[in-house]
């Protein structure tokens, strides 16, 4: 009899036990967290350099004792250097600031009336505002400011030799594309135009009693690479 109540009593459980368990509450594992990842922004510090080549006009007035005359001739060469600036994105306009510095083979030396004319710009540089549309990473922008230039003009003739060096300030103006590769590194490729306005040389050496009017305009294309630093605090997105 005791026997028959134990296996019954067995039957029952291994009966009831699936249909108690399927009632109990079900709990799935925790969700594992995932760092928020944040949005790629063109805001933030950032400095990189470039390399280039230059070219330009320039045209000169020679007014002496015995004539009057004008002419030009194209110095270029290459340029290079580094530039720093910041940028603040809103939606997709980019507004920032830009400073760079260029040491510069941009020269060309010109025979003309029994003088040869040199010309050369050993360094240049400028402050500019840039303003661009972002498509995701890729930044259209245009750049206008003020430019600098350290002016060096050489006079050579059967009489003597002038070198006369003068600090030009003027303007520049251009545009470019700007694409990042990476949360931080991104290349560029701008053109520029710059004016340096005119300076004026009295070569008493080579051409007494002469006055030399020069006026000195550049083009540029640069080709540069940036490091962008990350900002204090930028938008993020959080994946679960």
């Amino acid at each position: 009899m005791i026997r028959r109540l134990l296996l019954a009593a067995t039957a029952l459980a291994a009966i009831a036990g699936p249909a108690l368990a399927a009632d109990l509450p079900y709990r799935d594992a925790p969700p594992v967290y995932t760092p928020p990842v944040p949005l790629f922004t063109w805001s933030g510090l950032y400095l990189g350099g470039q390399l280039g080549y230059a070219w330009g006009n320039d045209e000169y007035t020679v007014a002496s004792p015995f004539a009057i005359y004008s002419s030009h001739f194209g110095p270029s060469g290459i340029i290079g250097g580094a530039h720093v600036g910041y940028n603040a994105q809103f939606n997709q306009i980019v507004v920032g600031l830009e400073g760079d510095v260029e040491g510069s083979g941009y020269k060309k030396t010109f025979n003309s009336n029994f003088i040869a004319y040199g010309t050369e710009i050993p360094v240049q540089g400028s402050i500019r505002a840039r303003v661009g549309v972002a498509l995701d990473r890729a930044l259209i922008y245009a750049t206008a400011g003020g430019a600098f230039a350290s002016l060096k003009n050489t006079y050579a003739s059967f009489l003597g030799y002038d070198t006369l060096s003068k600090t030009r300030a003027g303007w520049t103006v251009g545009g470019g594309i700007e694409y990042a590769l990476t949360g931080n590194w991104s290349v560029r490729a701008e053109y520029r135009y710059t004016d340096y306005g005119s300076v004026q040389d009295y070569p008493y050496n080579s051409a007494p009693g002469a006055i030399v009017r020069h006026k000195e305009t550049e083009n540029a294309i640069r080709a540069g690479f940036s490091y962008k630093f990350d900002p204090f605090a930028g938008p993020a997105t959080a994946r679960y």
